[in-house]
C-alpha cells in the first residue's frame, strides 16, 4: 500500500465534478490530506487552459479572415482528433519541467505557446500551421492573447518552484467517443488512446481517480455550469452540444477495467526503446494503472462551486467520505 499516492490521473466526463473534487482537496490540512486521502499537498496540471488557448488563437485568426487552425468552428469539434494527442504531449512536457522545476521566461509567452503547440502537433504527424500563420498577424494574435498566457504561464512558474518532496501530482483531462459508440473506442478518442500517449515517467508512478457520472448527467451538468464570460474558467465553462455529443457521449473506462487482467486497473501496453548490450531496440512495456471509482451520480460535488461559507456540513460529508473510500481504493493497489 502506498502511504502517499504519487501521481494521480483525475479523469471523468465533462462536468462530472473533476475541479470541484480538485477545489475540494485543495482546502484540506496537509494531516487530512495525508491520513485520510492518501495525498500529499497537490501540484495540479490540467489541460483545459490549452483547450481554451486553442479556442482563443481561432478566434483571433478568424476576426482577421483566416482560416481556423484547431477547430471546425467556434462550437464544434477539433478539425483533426489527434489534438487529443497533441493535449497529451504538453502535459508531458508541464509534469517534466515541475519535475525539474524549470522556470521558463520568454520574451512572450504567447509565442512560446504558440511554439509549443506546433512542436507538439509536430510529434502526432501534424502540421506546425501556427508557424506558417503571416508573420505581422501573429504578432497581432501574440499581443492580444498576451496578458492572458503571461498569467498562465506565472502560475505554471510558481508551482514549479515548489519542493515536490512528499507531493501529489493530480493530473487532470476528459475523454470520451460518441453517443452510441461500440467498444472499443476508435482511436484517437477515448481513454485508452490518450492513457497511451502519457510519458513513461509519468505512467511509471500514476494511479487513476475516476469521477463516475451517467452521460446523460454530464450534459445536464455541463449546461447548468456554463457561465458568460466563463470559458477561461475550470469551474464555470461549458463545452458546447456538438462536442458533448461527438465527442463526451460516453466513456471507456468501465470497459478497459473489465478487459484488463488485473482487478480494478487499466492495463495499457505499448512498445518503448530501451537499451540492450549496447544497442537501442524495442520492446513492449505494460502498465496496469490502479483506478478507485468515485460514484458522483447523485451529485456529491456541485456545491463547491458555490461560496465555502455556504457549503453544509452534510454535504461536504458525503464528498468527504466518498473520496477517502475512492482514494483508499487506490492506495491499496499502488506500490
Amino acid at each position: 500500500m502506498a502511504d502517499i499516492l504519487n501521481t494521480v490521473l483525475l479523469l471523468a466526463l465533462p462536468a462530472s465534478g473533476k475541479s470541484e473534487v480538485r477545489k475540494y482537496l485543495e482546502g484540506l490540512t496537509p494531516t487530512q490530506c495525508k491520513e485520510e486521502f492518501h495525498l500529499g499537498a497537490t501540484l495540479q496540471l490540467d489541460d483545459y487552459p490549452y483547450v481554451h488557448f486553442m479556442h482563443r488563437i481561432d478566434d483571433e485568426l478568424y476576426a482577421r479572415g483566416l482560416d481556423y487552425v484547431f477547430y471546425k468552428g467556434p462550437n464544434r469539434p477539433f478539425r483533426e482528433g489527434f489534438e487529443w494527442g497533441t493535449l497529451i504531449e504538453l502535459l508531458n512536457e508541464d509534469y517534466q519541467d515541475l519535475m525539474n522545476s524549470v522556470v521558463v521566461t520568454p520574451a512572450s509567452a504567447a509565442q512560446w505557446l504558440f511554439d509549443r503547440l506546433d512542436a507538439a502537433r509536430e510529434k502526432l504527424g501534424m502540421e506546425p500551421e501556427l508557424g506558417m500563420i503571416p508573420y505581422r498577424i501573429r504578432l497581432e494574435i501574440a499581443e492580444s492573447l498576451e496578458a492572458e498566457v503571461a498569467e498562465e504561464l506565472a502560475r505554471r512558474n510558481q508551482q514549479n518552484q515548489l519542493p515536490k518532496e512528499g507531493k501529489t501530482v493530480v493530473i487532470e483531462a476528459a475523454r470520451g467517443g460518441a453517443n452510441g459508440s461500440a467498444f472499443p473506442l476508435t482511436p484517437p478518442q477515448g481513454y485508452e488512446y490518450s492513457l497511451g500517449q502519457f510519458s513513461r515517467e509519468i505512467l511509471d508512478h500514476a494511479s487513476i481517480l475516476y469521477v463516475w457520472v451517467e452521460p446523460a448527467e454530464s450534459r445536464r451538468k455541463n449546461f447548468e455550469r456554463g457561465v458568460p464570460d466563463g470559458q477561461h474558467s475550470i469551474l464555470f465553462h461549458s463545452v458546447p452540444a456538438e462536442v458533448m455529443l461527438g465527442e463526451y457521449g460516453c466513456d471507456d473506462m468501465a470497459y478497459l477495467i473489465s478487459i484488463s487482467d488485473k482487478p480494478d486497473t487499466v492495463k495499457l501496453q505499448r512498445p518503448v526503446v530501451v537499451e540492450k548490450n549496447g544497442q537501442r531496440v524495442y520492446e513492449m512495456a505494460t502498465w496496469y494503472l490502479p483506478v478507485g471509482r468515485f460514484d458522483n451520480r447523485a451529485d456529491l460535488t456541485s456545491f463547491v462551486r458555490k461560496p465555502r461559507d455556504q457549503w453544509e456540513p452534510a454535504e461536504q460529508k458525503a464528498l468527504h467520505e466518498g473520496l477517502k473510500g475512492a482514494l483508499a481504493t487506490l492506495a491499496s493497489l499502488s506500490k
